[in-house]
């Protein structure tokens, strides 16, 4: 039991150190060609700006929809995913918006405005993607709490989705959804256990 939690801790402290030495990799050569790559000159607003949106209506909605479930069901184990969700979410925010300001990396078209293509011009940071980080600490939890690959797959699609959105709409660099998928599927995994702390089952009596 130890063990197994030493593991969780080390894990998710090598995903932080990994993201803030990630965030700190200018915006040069693979990482901008990348970029060239996927950005247009003239980026569809229509599609990948729902998918992108979608990173944080799908969250709540599924958050909110399991916890109303489980009460409406009197399911414990339903409202236990739905409070593990919530705290998924607001761990992989806080994080999120703590390394943009730690970090503080300029957006892609503030940095190369005449090579990176946007349709709305971006405040805030770029490191890491706030949209990616919350659609992957999402995903990682789904996954953690039903284990099925039907639920898995479409899960992590979505969310890779939602993180090529954001490059295709010029608001970050690949490193920027890089560090933003690792810092949520941390955080999910971090909620995971704590919220087998603080939902622990009492031992049953003999």
């Amino acid at each position: 039991m130890i063990q197994s939690r030493m593991q969780y801790r080390v894990y998710v402290l090598a995903i932080i150190c990994w993201v803030a030495g990630a965030g700190q990799v200018k915006a040069q050569g693979l990482d901008l060609k990348i970029l060239q790559c996927i950005n247009p000159s003239q980026p569809d607003a229509v599609f990948w700006q729902t998918t992108s949106s979608s990173a944080y209506w799908i969250p709540a909605a599924a958050s909110l929809g399991t916890l109303g479930t489980g009460y409406l069901q009197k399911n414990k184990k339903l409202q236990q995913n739905g409070y593990e969700l919530f705290m998924s979410i607001g761990i992989s925010s806080l994080l999120s918006s703590g390394l943009k300001v730690t970090i503080n990396r300029p957006r892609p078209a503030e940095t190369h405005p005449e090579t990176i293509y946007v349709n709305t011009y971006s405040t805030g940071r770029s490191f890491p993607s706030g949209h990616t980080t919350v659609a992957f600490a999402t995903a990682a939890t789904i996954s953690l709490q039903y284990k099925k690959w039907y639920i898995t797959v479409p899960a992590y699609v979505w969310a890779a989705a939602v993180g090529y959105s954001r490059m295709y709409l010029g608001r970050h660099y690949p490193t920027d959804v890089l560090g933003g998928a690792a810092v949520g599927i941390g955080s999910a995994y971090l909620s995971h256990w704590l919220s087998k702390k603080i939902f622990k089952q009492p031992a049953a009596k003999r």
